[in-house]
């Protein structure tokens, strides 16, 4: 199936309230895709719906083919979530915690141990084996959360939040996991508030803003549909170009003066640089500094949503 996860027409209501509606979109197999909102745009009762925890009002959430409403069980069994307030067994240790989660989707033994110790030594837990929950960190626990979700070598993971609260060797760890499960073939569902995690690690992402899809695309695409945030930023040694030269460079559209320079808007702004890089040479002038300036994953949010990102990393979600 190269369309492991997908939403037709899926629609959640809570008596008058429209908490997703009418969300169509497909996720390829293989890829990391991101899914982006301020809280109630309906995130989390979307992947509620996708996961079988929550019944859609109407449309359908499909996992490697089933229907997850009438397939509950197969669908499961091809899927492995991992929420932000997922815990472990604090008293039990982290070999006893990966085996118990064998045992629940009733791997063989064998099987289970050689998973067990392969995605124990992935994410560098195997030396801490014998530790019981209690003494592990919050990074570490999130570690082995994702062991544990990992042990039954599902098709499908969703993850919420994977690298919240981390230290950076934590976070950093969990991402480059994500990214080698990736590409050998596991097809990835990041729900998450950390926007230029997204943009590092998603091929593609969704936004849904008010319950609806409002964008889905590559990070990149949707970068260059607010391409008009792009600027030049331009500072000279000494004598500097007059406002009306930069203006009258091609493809230049708006020029503002700065304290110590120009700021320059353009839709293409390593073009104009070099224009502006040549322009001052023959001129003879000295430039101090130029950078190209561009939209990022989190402006084109800001914009799409109306929602300051502070917002969506604060409270729950619809």
């Amino acid at each position: 199936m190269e369309v492991p996860i997908e939403a037709r027409q899926l629609t959640r209501r809570f008596n008058d309230l429209v908490a997703v509606d009418e969300v169509n979109f497909g996720v390829r197999r293989g890829e990391v895709f991101g899914f982006l909102g301020p809280n109630g745009a309906g995130k989390t009762t979307t992947v509620r719906m996708l996961t079988g925890v929550l019944e859609p009002t109407a449309g359908t959430a499909m996992v490697d083919g089933y229907d997850v409403r009438r397939h509950p069980v197969t669908a499961r069994k091809r899927m492995a979530s991992v929420p932000e307030d997922a815990n472990i067994y604090v008293d039990l240790t982290v070999w006893q915690n990966i085996m118990l989660t064998a045992a629940f989707y009733r791997i063989p033994r064998r099987t289970g141990e050689e998973n067990a110790a392969e995605l124990l030594r992935a994410f560098g837990l195997y030396e801490r084996k014998n530790e019981k929950g209690y003494e592990l960190s919050k990074g570490l626990k999130r570690r082995l959360m994702l062991c544990m979700a990992l042990v039954s070598n599902p098709a499908i993971l969703f993850l919420d939040e994977p690298t919240g609260g981390l230290d950076v060797v934590s976070a950093r760890m969990v991402r480059e996991e994500i990214r080698k499960m990736s590409k050998q073939g596991l097809t990835v569902f990041l729900t998450t508030h950390n926007i230029a995690e997204a943009e590092q690690l998603c091929s593609r992402v969704a936004i849904i803003n008010n319950g609806r899809i409002v964008a889905i695309d590559t990070p990149e695409a949707l970068k260059a549909k607010i391409a008009e945030t792009c600027a030049v930023e331009l500072k000279f040694e000494g004598s500097s170009l007059r406002e009306e030269e930069i203006q009258a460079v091609e493809q230049v559209r708006e020029v503002r003066k700065t304290e110590s320079g120009y700021l320059i808007y353009t839709r293409s702004p390593g073009r104009v640089a070099q224009r502006l890089g040549c322009l001052a040479s023959e001129k003879g002038l000295h430039i101090r500094s130029i950078n190209t300036l561009g939209p990022d994953l989190e402006e084109v949010f800001v914009q799409m949503t109306g929602s300051d990102t502070k917002d969506a990393k604060s409270g729950g979600d619809a």
